[in-house]
């Protein structure tokens, strides 16, 4: 890989990173200035990673404003959660009437790998391990796969996208310390090979509303409560 993309990825990751275990505070401005100082780098650099994360909804680009980390409500996180639910329920329902054999072997296989993958970083206790967080999302997008509809899958991977925020600042604040993980995506496993469609849509209506409640639970109500500056 070409220098220049060696360090865009680089910086790509390093922004990433302080968004997601809150070195960098959701609602707070990103100023190309303070931005290069931080990590050494050009406004062509920070750009290009920026609108990386704009399209992951990490980030917000405002006219005239410029950058700032997604801010985060309790209002906007109810919303999410619900919407979400509807969207991923209803798709799950079309997978387990659509899906054939070999939806059923993706299922497996994507399980495997995330069951068999640890989930936090050895060096960062409370961080995510990335190789987790990408079976975990390749688990939910090939359980959703059988469903026939592509625009319908498409809304719910925007929506898990989201989400994503909330779900890394629930394990940040440790709300998830006692949560059984690993038996939640067993369930969801398990109702869906079986074809049971209400005991997979309630494992998954379970799933996608712990971090809600525990978030809420757990967060600073200053985190939560959503401002124009920061």
């Amino acid at each position: 890989m070409p220098r220049g993309e060696t360090r865009a990825e680089r910086i790509y990751a390093n922004l990433r990173g302080d968004i997601l275990t809150g070195r960098l505070l959701p609602g707070q401005r990103l100023p190309f200035a303070d931005l290069g100082a931080r990590y050494s780098t050009s406004v062509g650099v920070l750009r290009e990673a920026l609108s990386r994360l704009v399209e992951q909804g990490l980030v917000l680009s405002e006219p005239q404003l410029g950058f700032r980390v997604t801010p985060v409500s309790e209002e906007d996180l109810r919303d999410l959660t619900s919407t979400r639910i509807d969207i991923e329920t209803l798709c799950l329902r079309h997978a387990i009437n659509h899906g054939d054999l070999a939806w059923e072997s993706r299922v497996v296989a994507a399980f495997h790998t995330l069951d068999r993958t640890p989930e936090l970083a050895v060096v960062q206790p409370r961080a995510v391990n990335e190789d987790w967080a990408t079976a975990h999302a390749a688990f939910h997008a090939a359980v959703l796969e059988g469903c026939p509809s592509r625009r319908l899958r498409d809304i719910a991977a925007s929506l898990r996208d989201a989400s994503e925020l909330y779900r890394r600042w629930s394990r940040h604040l440790g709300s998830e310390d006692t949560r059984d993980i690993p038996g939640e995506h067993r369930a969801l496993r398990d109702a869906v090979l079986a074809r049971d469609e209400e005991q997979a849509v309630a494992a998954l209506t379970k799933h996608i509303s712990y971090t809600t409640r525990a978030l809420l639970d757990s967060a600073p109500a200053e985190l939560m409560a959503e401002t124009a500056d920061a």
